[in-house]
């Protein structure tokens, strides 16, 4: 008996763009959740590869004209980042936004923007750190599942529900229900973790807010891509695009995190 030909349509082609993007999705989040459970130097070389891979792609798309410039830009970024982690110190901080300058000195589209976009990605990818070595995994674990509830429940209301535009000139695709929808996923989540004793109940509250930072990530992305002319950040994971597509929300949701933990520092939950 012979086998059939394999499928060469669109439905074939995408089975196979869905093999891949669920693949690489699964090495994404074996790969993290063992270097965030691990800790020590596998987060922080992590960390390092994320904030150096996210502005690369940054300088690429604001200056395509000068990719080795861009290459170069990530590498600082990795190098600043890993001086930060190694030497402990909070003066050390400053040279976060490396990267920050090096977009500005350098001519480019939207150099502000990128700058600060930069600026961002490298204080989200170093809060990653600081959070998980300050404050123990529960907190970790509990960003991550308000962000992926609010992305999971966000898309499916959408898709379900429809309706009126968030934004339509930055993100025409993100509606009013997708958006709320987010909302309660993560609030879903932080009431989870509430009623499991991991955490006060004011938890509950603070997801649906973490959400919404990680929505205006999400947007903040869109933005840059939509101001480049670029459909994805990058090619470099199959299926998803680049790593400032992966890592969008999770940046503006650590950010908010960081900036809440100023005046009301974050206590330790979990048990």
């Amino acid at each position: 008996m012979t086998s059939e030909p394999p499928a060469t349509g669109p439905a074939g082609r995408s089975w196979d763009d869905l093999s891949r993007r669920a693949l690489s999705g699964a090495v994404m989040i074996v790969a993290g959740l063992a270097a965030l459970w691990a800790g020590g130097i596998w987060l922080d070389a992590l960390a390092v590869a994320v904030a150096g891979l996210m502005v690369w792609e940054l300088a690429r798309m604001t200056a395509p004209d000068r990719p080795r410039e861009a290459l170069l830009t990530g590498a600082a970024a990795a190098l600043s980042l890993a001086g930060v982690l190694y030497v402990h110190n909070p003066y050390a901080l400053i040279y976060l936004f490396v990267p920050a300058v090096i977009l500005v000195v350098r001519p480019r589209r939207d150099a502000l923007l990128a700058a600060g976009a930069a600026a961002a990605m490298m204080l989200a990818c170093y809060g990653i750190v600081a959070f998980r070595g300050g404050l123990g995994m529960a907190w970790i674990l509990w960003l991550i599942g308000v962000v992926v509830a609010s992305d999971t429940l966000g898309y499916f209301g959408g898709r379900a529900i429809g309706g009126a535009k968030f934004w339509p000139a930055v993100s025409p695709k993100k509606t009013w229900s997708g958006t709320v929808a987010g909302w309660i996923g993560a609030a879903i989540v932080g009431a989870g973790f509430w009623l499991a004793g991991l955490a006060p109940a004011w938890i509950v509250l603070l997801s649906p807010l973490a959400a919404f930072a990680g929505q205006m990530g999400d947007i903040a992305e869109s933005w840059i891509k939509r101001r480049a002319g670029v459909k994805d950040s990058s090619d470099l994971i199959p299926g998803h695009g680049g790593v400032m597509d992966r890592f969008d929300a999770l940046t503006g949701t650590v950010l908010f995190l960081l900036a809440w933990n100023v005046p009301f520092s974050l206590p330790q939950i979990g048990g």
